[in-house]
């Protein structure tokens, strides 16, 4: 398959919302309340992208045709849930189209953002096994911290390498 990672740009709004949106449905729909998905439209995502690529953004996409089929942020460690983070870089998102997924674009992605070997923590949620799975390959593994995020009724396990 060939693909392309760039940068994003400020007239990506829409290509990264369309992503960011459709892998939540396809990945989180078993996992969070129907009614979570009454406010988290598409329309809610181009206009939160939008808002985000105001700003310095360093997301990298992935492209097949012209079309985004995947995005990943890395950043700095943050605070979460009042704990200390593990790691100062975390994966502050990684996401592919469902019908991308097995083409090394989520690989790619990864070791784009953060090579392998590189320390770094992310949050996942638990019941995300094929996120897990990939994460584990990765190097990744739980330390134990476990939080529930209550704006989506979700726990998720923190994972490091």
């Amino acid at each position: 398959m060939d693909f392309d990672l760039r940068p994003i740009r400020l007239d990506d709004a829409e290509g990264v919302a369309y992503v960011h949106h459709t892998s939540w449905v396809e990945t989180y729909a078993g996992l969070l309340p129907a009614a979570h998905w009454e406010t988290d439209t598409l329309d809610a995502r181009v206009s939160r992208w939008h808002g985000l690529l105001a700003t310095s953004n360093p997301t990298l996409v992935a492209v097949v045709d012209d079309r985004i089929v995947g995005f990943v942020t890395a950043l700095p460690s943050w605070r979460q849930h009042d704990i200390d983070d593990a790691r100062h870089l975390q994966l502050g998102a990684l996401y592919v189209l469902a019908d991308q997924h097995g083409t090394g674009i989520g690989q790619a992605l990864l070791d784009a953002a953060i090579p392998l070997g590189t320390p770094a923590q992310l949050y996942v949620a638990k019941g995300n096994d094929r996120a897990m799975r990939f994460y584990t390959r990765n190097g990744f593994a739980p330390d134990g911290v476990e939080v529930r995020d209550d704006r989506f009724d979700l726990v998720e396990l923190r994972m490091v390498r």
